[in-house]
């Protein structure tokens, strides 16, 4: 069993800041890439940043330069540091990792959370 907790979400100014966070728990072997996806009212869940195990990143152009993704030393929390917040970024925020798994056997599988919610409203 793997589980995936969010938290950071909150109401926010827009041109304010949040930090998201997501811990990764249960009978892991490695979390290879970890993300945050992000689904919008009315919008399909789009991809917001990613980071592997390496510390390589990626991001939406959308929030390129704004958010920045990280990784804490354990490799099983990451971190999303939301700047210079739009409206356009409300949104449900899931955390994702691509998770192995050691229960006797050793397996892999796509992991998410719950969902945080993000409001940016003045």
């Amino acid at each position: 069993q793997v589980r995936l907790v969010e938290s950071g979400g909150g109401l926010v100014q827009p041109g304010g800041s949040l930090r998201l966070s997501c811990e990764a728990s249960g009978s892991i072997r490695r979390v290879n890439l970890m993300g945050w996806y992000r689904q919008g009212p009315g919008k399909q869940r789009e991809l917001v940043a990613t980071i592997s195990s390496a510390g390589d990143t990626n991001y939406d152009d959308s929030v390129n330069g704004r958010f920045t993704i990280s990784r804490d030393n354990t490799k099983t929390t990451v971190h999303l540091q939301m700047n210079s917040l739009k409206s356009e970024d409300t949104a449900i925020y899931y955390c994702y990792g691509d998770v192995w798994i050691t229960d006797g056997v050793e397996y892999r599988r796509d992991a998410w959370g719950q969902g945080t919610q993000v409001t940016v409203s003045s």
